[in-house]
């Protein structure tokens, strides 16, 4: 039996996660759960799947649950913040942690489960792009795997396995291109948010989906690339594949190119990284190949998503460059969402915080914390947010 902590439990990945664990029920036990507010949603999950502890990062969350888990007689320990997702992460019982919390919030929780011996099943992109360098020495350290949830680097980790790392010369992200695909910037500059989350293949949240349509979230696929794989960014490829049939690629040495395929859901990579080395039976429906007529590629457009070049050029500038990157698409896309910024305004953010905050070569983990909160404050003293 493998014991799972999920912090996100009620978001896109959160939920796909419990499906899969329905599906596996005699084999993985649900010990600990993180949500932000949606108390309703965790009642249901406590109910269905009984789990011993549980962190909400609202108070007023918190003291729901509290009384729901005291007036049902429940032997369920409830937590409260940061600190109770730290909680939750590092209990004796829990052999894996599925960080799905979105952006640098999920930061300092997996720390907090790699120095307590946590496996890491890691879908928070935000915390290998801001503190790649740290988090992977620390996993070396403390012995601990760090499994890839992303569909692509999902991808990626089952092409490479069997085979020698350094026989490795390039890796292909693929990229659906998102909704729009094909657009020029011109074209661009009057969207708003509800064009920009009607992602073409894939159910997401609302700041992946934003991400997905500025081409950053494949930015961001780039770096964490570099850091789970150790490889180079000059060997790392993005190209559009529209159909997301194929999830990523790894060319070897001798020219050989390895491939997943699979139907675009991403309950199986959860699944792959749940019960990893085991393959466990479908979650997904099988590819039917005679109704696929046509696999295409080309080129992304980093003139017109220049997100996508921005975040080539802060992973090979390297230190904390990342971070301040990070921070300001966070906040960038918050404001889009909220209609106070254009569309084309995401990147001159990135770009203006880049140019803004001082270089940093080797930056600790509690640089990077505070370094976020001061690009936080920079932007919302300079954009009025």
């Amino acid at each position: 039996m493998k014991n799972i902590s999920i912090l996100g439990v009620t978001g896109s990945i959160g939920t796909q996660s419990l499906d899969v664990i329905r599906k596996n029920i005699e084999e993985v036990k649900l010990i600990s759960i993180a949500a932000n507010n949606s108390h309703e949603e965790v009642i249901s999950i406590i109910n269905e799947f009984a789990p011993k502890y549980v962190a909400m990062m609202s108070e007023k969350a918190t003291e729901i649950i509290k009384n729901y888990v005291r007036e049902n007689s429940l032997d369920i320990e409830v937590y409260s913040g940061i600190e109770g997702l730290n909680k939750i992460v590092t209990i004796k019982e829990v052999d894996l942690v599925i960080t799905s919390v979105v952006g640098m919030i999920g930061l300092v929780p997996t720390m907090e489960a790699i120095k307590a011996g946590k496996d890491i099943a890691l879908a928070n992109k935000e915390t290998l792009v801001a503190a790649g360098d740290i988090v992977m020495k620390a996993a070396k350290e403390y012995g601990v795997k760090i499994l890839p949830v992303d569909s692509e680097h999902g991808a990626i980790f089952q092409c490479l396995r069997g085979n020698e790392e350094e026989k490795v010369s390039r890796i292909i992200l693929t990229a659906s291109g998102g909704p729009f695909r094909g657009r020029k910037r011109e074209e661009l500059v009057h969207i708003k948010a509800k064009e920009a989350l009607k992602h073409p293949k894939w159910n997401m949240g609302q700041k992946i989906s934003i991400d997905s349509s500025t081409l950053m979230n494949k930015g961001l696929e780039v770096i964490e690339a570099h850091w789970l794989f150790n490889a180079s960014y000059d060997d790392i490829e993005v190209v559009v594949h529209p159909q997301s049939i194929i999830h990523s690629m790894v060319e070897y040495n001798d020219g050989s190119v390895m491939a997943q395929l699979a139907d675009p859901d991403m309950r199986l990579p959860i699944q792959y990284a749940i019960n990893y080395p085991k393959r466990e039976e479908k979650v997904i429906k099988p590819l039917d190949f005679s109704k696929i007529s046509t696999l295409t590629f080309e080129k992304p457009d980093m003139d017109t998503f220049r997100c996508l070049k921005i975040a080539y050029e802060a992973g090979k500038q390297g230190g904390n460059c990342t971070a301040i990157m990070n921070t300001a698409n966070e906040m960038a896309v918050e404001l889009f969402l909220k209609d106070k910024i254009g569309y084309l305004d995401i990147e001159n953010i990135i770009e203006d915080s880049l140019n803004t905050f001082e270089y940093v070569s080797n930056p600790t983990l509690e640089e990077i914390i505070e370094l976020d909160r001061k690009v936080r404050e920079y932007i919302i003293k300079t954009y009025n947010a």
